[in-house]
């Protein structure tokens, strides 16, 4: 089975590999397909680097960056895996990325945005989850300890 694994460096996204390594050490046939997708530069970047190359250089290199620490983890387990570094509107860019590998399965994190915000603005992972054409696995961070305030 081949999942596409988005990888944003949050400690959600973290887990999200945790899980697909816990589900291959359980005897899942996997790869993976690890996945960065990098904001499209602002008119203002563009008009100040006066060279898109810069810009596209610098994107690629900072979703490069961002992947390492998911990386560690599926060299680590030993699982195979392909890294797509793209830049562009984040859950579009997602799906194409699932498209072009024929991916079988997305495994994400959510970000844990109250339900209001994420009515108001969407979210990646709900955006993936509604226009995937495969299921889509969404891992939730486990829930932070609330701070105790002095009394």
């Amino acid at each position: 089975m081949k999942i596409l694994l988005p990888f944003d460096g949050s400690p959600v996204a973290l887990e999200a590999v945790r899980f697909v390594i816990r589900m291959a050490a359980d005897g899942l046939q996997t790869s993976v397909v690890l996945a960065n997708v990098q904001e499209p530069a602002s008119l203002y970047e563009l008009m100040v680097a006066h060279d898109p190359q810069v810009i596209e250089q610098a994107s690629a290199a900072a979703g490069a960056n961002m992947l390492q620490a998911a990386q560690a983890l599926l060299d680590a387990a030993g699982l195979s895996y392909e890294v797509e570094v793209a830049s562009g509107d984040p859950a579009h860019t997602l799906v194409d990325i699932l498209e072009n590998y024929n991916c079988d399965l997305v495994v994400m994190g959510a970000s844990g945005t109250s339900a209001l915000r994420s009515a108001l603005l969407g979210s990646v992972s709900n955006e993936v989850l509604h226009a995937a054409s495969v299921p889509v696995m969404i891992v939730k961070g486990a829930p932070q300890d609330s701070v105790d305030t002095p009394e």
